[in-house]
């Protein structure tokens, strides 16, 4: 079982900070088996409403101690020496029908006071665990979606999402880029990042602040949030662009910027970028290369002109 993670480096004091989305309480069966009796037929035999609770703390419980084993297991020790771990669960407000996130576990883990659990231990309490060795915050009733205080206030997964597409899937065997709905090109870019190996998303359209995707690179030095803008688009891209995401990257914390384009930057862009340090500008033959190389695919970009530099096999 898996919840969507995102994380961020803290280099110092040597952090990792992590979000995880819980799973609801519908992942605990209410059924623990059937009876059958001549009179009635197959009979479900319902599961008591405390063990149904006691089932859901153990296992948000089990799976903040398995992300904490796995992130550890995953970083250098010299690099990271604490996790701090937030767990939500995305539901809704029964009093208003609004989306809201309780938050259930939190916790400030240190690497050497996590060394000593053993998580395959039959006999290990994972709350007990939680509470009392680890001086983690959990929910008194979990079940209940009863919130705490974090031990530390930060929010990766501020953003909207969409459900994932699968567009490499449906392209014919030479696409068109240019052919392409705007959300099947930004699924594209996510498909593309993922196999470059990042954990991305696609924003929601209009809810995105200048974002169509989150990118989150897991490596513990150079790592972070990462800004994606995706531009299907025929003609320049101009510099005012880039100076946009400059200032989306400044106001979301992100550690880096990327500007994908089926088209074309100038000098401004180029320069600007340069002097950002943190902005990474793919043009279309660049992306063009890439979807060749990562996702097998050889596309087509039908440009109505051919930009200065590039030859025509940076288009067909």
């Amino acid at each position: 079982m898996s919840g969507r993670v995102a994380a961020r480096y803290e280099p110092n004091p040597g952090e990792l900070l992590v979000e995880y989305e819980f799973p609801p309480q519908a992942v605990v069966p209410v059924v623990t088996g059937y009876r059958f009796s001549k009179a009635k037929g197959m009979q479900p035999v319902p599961r008591k409403e405390p063990e149904a609770k006691k089932l859901y703390g153990d296992l948000l419980a089990r799976l903040t101690l398995r992300t904490l084993a796995e992130a550890f297991a995953a970083t250098p020790p010299d690099a990271v020496t604490g996790i701090v771990f937030n767990g939500y669960v995305a539901t809704k407000d029964k009093a208003t029908g609004q989306d809201v996130r309780p938050l259930l576990i939190s916790i400030n883990a240190d690497r050497e006071k996590f060394a000593l659990v053993q998580l395959d231990e039959p006999q290990l309490d994972p709350v007990l665990c939680l509470r009392q060795h680890l001086n983690a915050i959990v929910s008194p009733h979990p079940y209940d979606l009863e919130p705490v205080r974090p031990v530390v206030s930060f929010d990766l997964l501020r953003y909207k999402f969409v459900d994932e597409m699968d567009v490499v899937a449906s392209l014919d065997s030479r696409p068109d880029l240019l052919h392409l709905k705007p959300v099947e090109f930004e699924h594209l870019i996510r498909q593309l990042f993922e196999k470059i190996g990042m954990k991305s998303w696609v924003t929601q359209a209009s809810k995105d602040e200048g974002v169509d995707a989150v990118a989150v690179n897991e490596d513990p030095i150079v790592g972070g949030l990462c800004i994606i803008q995706a531009k299907r688009w025929s003609k320049l891209v101009t510099v005012e662009s880039v100076h946009a995401l400059a200032g989306v990257m400044e106001h979301k914390r992100a550690a880096k910027g990327v500007l994908v384009t089926t088209s074309w930057v100038g000098k401004a862009s180029r320069d600007f970028a340069a002097t950002n340090g943190r902005i990474e500008i793919i043009e279309g033959r660049h992306l063009k290369s890439l979807l060749k190389q990562h996702l097998n695919i050889d596309v087509l970009i039908s440009l109505p002109a051919r930009p200065s530099g590039w030859s025509d096999s940076d288009l067909a």
